[in-house]
């Protein structure tokens, strides 16, 4: 039997991953296509493709991905997972009609105006890292913004996402979920005189060993709605002392710092092998997945949030 973590980046996280062992199976990391070559009945698929560097999409292999399932393969983080969690417009939907808060959003194209007023944050459809990021607290700074993007390779083909701004606090939440249970989580605070949280921008993790339980229940309802097996979730405290969901990862990059009890690595190889039964459980069948063209199709009018 092989459990294959199945990427286009050999990163520090899929290192670490299938450095740790899945009960009676050999671990590797695969692209797509060396999945479709390899795998069979009874092996188990971890998908990790993760955003493109260009923020114009998934990496290239979704539709080996789904394909994997034909061939018997118990496929975890399949296609709509993926698609569901890199693009912001399908997250927003999702969330919607599983009532999850998230900040209200929708898109806009190069001939359009942005339909939500200041204050807002306006980014990629597909992003990550915080490239591209413009939070414009007024009309001034929205027009700024609007002069900029269509210097954009990625807004000229695909639009921008618009959401209500969040009052920043300096900090936020990222948990990972593997199976249904939060097994890592840190805060992460923003760079001096940065407004966002991300790591790629200067921000620093705190490990935070237990996650208040509104956090824990919200980020485990987020991945249920996109079907994640294995997907980091960030969470931004609102004023009123609550947190809404921001945004999902599914090929979310953690460290050691996320551990809590136990190895974080360790902790979501387990989690996610016990979720599927164990060993005698994974046997041959096949999950018909939906197609990109029917997920971005159910994507093209997500209610506002």
């Amino acid at each position: 039997m092989i459990f294959a973590l199945v990427a286009q980046r050999r990163t520090e996280t899929n290192l670490a991953l299938a450095s740790r062992p899945w009960p009676g199976a050999e671990s590797l990391i695969l692209t797509p296509q060396e999945a479709l070559d390899r795998l069979g009945p009874g092996d188990v698929a971890l998908g990790r493709l993760d955003v493109k560097p260009t923020l114009d999409g998934v990496d290239d292999g979704v539709s080996e991905l789904g394909r994997l399932t034909t061939r018997g393969v118990r496929l975890l983080n399949g296609p709509r997972t993926l698609l569901a969690a890199h693009d912001k417009l399908l997250t927003a939907r999702e969330f919607f009609q599983a009532g999850i808060p998230h900040p209200a959003t929708t898109i806009f194209t190069a001939d359009e105006a942005p339909p939500l007023e200041p204050p807002v944050v306006i980014k990629p459809r597909w992003g990550s890292w915080g490239a591209d990021v413009f939070r414009c607290d007024d009309g001034p700074a929205l027009e700024r913004c609007l002069e900029l993007l269509p210097e954009k390779p990625w807004f000229r083909t695909q639009g921008a996402i618009v959401q209500d701004l969040i009052p920043p606090r300096g900090w936020d939440l990222r948990l990972i979920v593997a199976a249904g249970r939060v097994i890592g989580a840190v805060s992460r605070v923003a760079a001096p005189g940065e407004w966002r949280t991300n790591v790629a921008l200067g921000a620093v993790r705190t490990p935070v060993f237990e996650p208040p339980a509104e956090a824990s229940a919200l980020a485990i309802a987020a991945a249920e709605a996109v079907d994640g097996k294995l997907v980091g979730v960030d969470l931004l405290p609102t004023p009123a002392g609550g947190y809404v969901v921001l945004e999902l990862n599914g090929a979310c990059d953690f460290t050691s710092e996320y551990s809590r009890e136990d190895d974080v690595f360790a902790s979501a190889i387990l989690a996610l092998a016990e979720d599927a039964g164990g060993v005698s459980a994974l046997l041959p069948h096949a999950i018909e997945e939906p197609t990109a063209d029917e997920l971005f199709e159910a994507a093209d009018s997500p209610p506002a949030s």
